[in-house]
């Protein structure tokens, strides 16, 4: 009797915890952010240091538009932080301006006020 009112308590307090959760936000989204790349030297870098963020599951550079379009899982990453990893990484990040150590980092033709950034 009391084994059964312990069992049926539990599954009580189980179901009232996932109902007051309230929904997951685990689908994948998808944002683009407009970068400072200039070059396919610049999407490497870029997609590569994404690909290390937790959460994201593919990320993108176009370097003539210089968005780089990001699939993540909103569970694990945040817009915030996709711009704080481009950021750290040496690039602009549209609002967030690139990291001064990470830009220092980049070869001369990554930079934005490289020849090949002009061309």
């Amino acid at each position: 009797m009391i084994r059964n009112l312990i069992l049926t308590a539990a599954t009580t307090l189980l179901l009232l915890g996932n109902t007051f959760a309230g929904p997951r936000d685990d689908k994948e989204k998808e944002v683009k952010i407009k970068t400072s790349a200039v070059c396919g030297m610049c999407k490497a870098r870029i997609e590569r240091n994404l690909a290390f963020e937790k959460g994201v599951k593919e990320a993108t550079l176009d370097v003539k538009s210089k968005v780089v379009t990001i699939k993540y899982n909103p569970a694990k990453t945040d817009v915030t932080k996709l711009k704080a990893n481009i950021s750290k990484t040496g690039y602009d990040a549209e609002d967030v301006a690139a990291d001064e150590a990470g830009y220092n980092k980049l070869p001369g033709c990554c930079k934005k006020d490289s020849d090949m950034g002009h061309q």
